[in-house]
């Protein structure tokens, strides 16, 4: 979501509107509900109605939350100033100026849809103090009762945050056993992540394949959402019978977000599990996800081109001169073929020479350096029967 540039530093004030203008100030309820039980909110998915402005929840937020802002970018940033400059008082007052009836309507509107459309539904500003209040008490005028969430994004982000440090020693006290499941690429872990209702897909989280091809047309969440993510992923799995819990072998960035030390160690010091696939059947997944399905996520094919360059560009120096050039002309070949006869099959020729020469020894490579234990290894379907029957020690 965009935000619109800031004109200006000069602070308004109630004053430069109009001094003839009346202020009615909101009055609030005696019994406004609040609510700060975070956890039931994770396990049961509870919608979030968040009134914050548009640049602030695009920083970070929860993945069941909507943003319905009480001020927009510009109002917010103009009421800040004033607070800085003149106090409490005056940025209150001219918030109820800027967003004066006319302008309040529409909001209460969009919001009491919102509720309608999400019974149960909570609602929060940055600390559960004045804007969510104010969003409270008109919702509440106009004949909507909704909770706000004490302590506010704030606090539920702290929440998060303190859960996410717990984690090593949750899992020790819970006796749950990471599972990390090894493959070459192609392999088709994810297929087989898919399949397990024990296991967290880092990738999804993160919207990244985790290679220089891995990048989405969507972008990333931020640093701040993937944790909050991962956060939330790892309480719902905790709060289940499960006593193993399964994660690709990923490292520790994964695009441009990345897990903290502690995570990252707790979550990949359990045994692997390898995935073996035939070269043939790797070539086909990787044509299905990075091309077939890549492809679609753009809207032209001309974009797709031009990510692909540029991921070949970013693995040039790893690959040689000699095989960039090659994987080059395979890519180019196979291109012209698609757009010339719609047929995608001529791209197995570029992945297979990045599958064999290029990512097949770096695999290779960084198992010898595994000092894990491998408690069992086959193909998709058996990794699959054999994850659903396991019992730790």
């Amino acid at each position: 979501m965009s935000s619109p540039k800031m004109a200006s530093t000069s602070v308004m004030t109630p004053d430069d509107l109009s001094k003839d203008l009346p202020v009615q100030l909101t009055q609030y309820s005696d019994d406004l509900p609040q609510m700060d039980d975070f956890k039931s909110i994770i396990l049961n998915k509870t919608p979030l109605l968040d009134v914050r402005a548009p640049l602030e929840f695009d920083q970070g937020a929860f993945e069941t939350a909507f943003n319905i802002p009480l001020m927009n970018d510009q109002e917010r940033h103009n009421i800040g100033l004033c607070y800085k400059q003149k106090g409490h008082d005056a940025a209150v007052e001219l918030g109820h100026i800027l967003v004066n009836e006319n302008a309040r309507a529409p909001r209460i509107k969009a919001w009491a849809a919102f509720i309608d459309s999400h019974p149960g539904a909570l609602l929060y500003c940055f600390r559960g103090g004045q804007r969510s209040k104010i969003s409270q008490q008109w919702l509440a005028d106009s004949g909507y009762q909704i909770t706000r969430l004490k302590g506010g994004y704030k606090a539920f982000r702290r929440f998060l945050i303190d859960y996410l440090d717990k984690i090593p020693h949750l899992f020790l006290e819970k006796n749950i056993q990471p599972i990390v499941l090894a493959g070459r690429t192609g392999a088709g872990k994810t297929i087989v992540l898919q399949q397990l209702d024990n296991a967290i897909d880092l990738e999804g989280l993160a919207n990244h394949r985790g290679s220089a091809f891995g990048r989405h047309a969507s972008p990333q969440p931020t640093q701040i959402n993937f944790e909050n993510q991962l956060s939330m992923a790892l309480m719902r799995f905790i709060e289940t019978p499960h006593r193993s819990l399964i994660v690709e072998d990923e490292g520790r960035n994964i695009g441009s977000v990345s897990m903290n030390l502690e995570i990252f160690t707790a979550l990949k010091s359990g045994a692997r599990i390898v995935v073996e696939t035939p070269l043939a059947e790797r070539i086909e997944i990787t044509q299905q996800e990075y091309v077939l399905q890549a492809q679609a996520e753009y809207s032209n094919l001309t974009e797709w081109v031009e990510f692909m360059q540029g991921a070949f560009g970013r693995i040039h120096k790893r690959l040689g001169g000699e095989r960039h050039q090659r994987v080059l002309k395979a890519f180019e070949d196979a291109l012209q073929r698609q757009q010339e006869t719609g047929i995608t099959d001529g791209h197995r020729g570029w992945i297979e020479i990045l599958l064999s020469e290029y990512y097949d020894p770096m695999y290779d490579y960084q198992m010898t350096k595994n000092d894990y234990p491998i408690i069992f290894q086959g193909s998709i379907d058996e990794v699959v029967s054999f994850l659903k029957t396991y019992q730790p020690q």
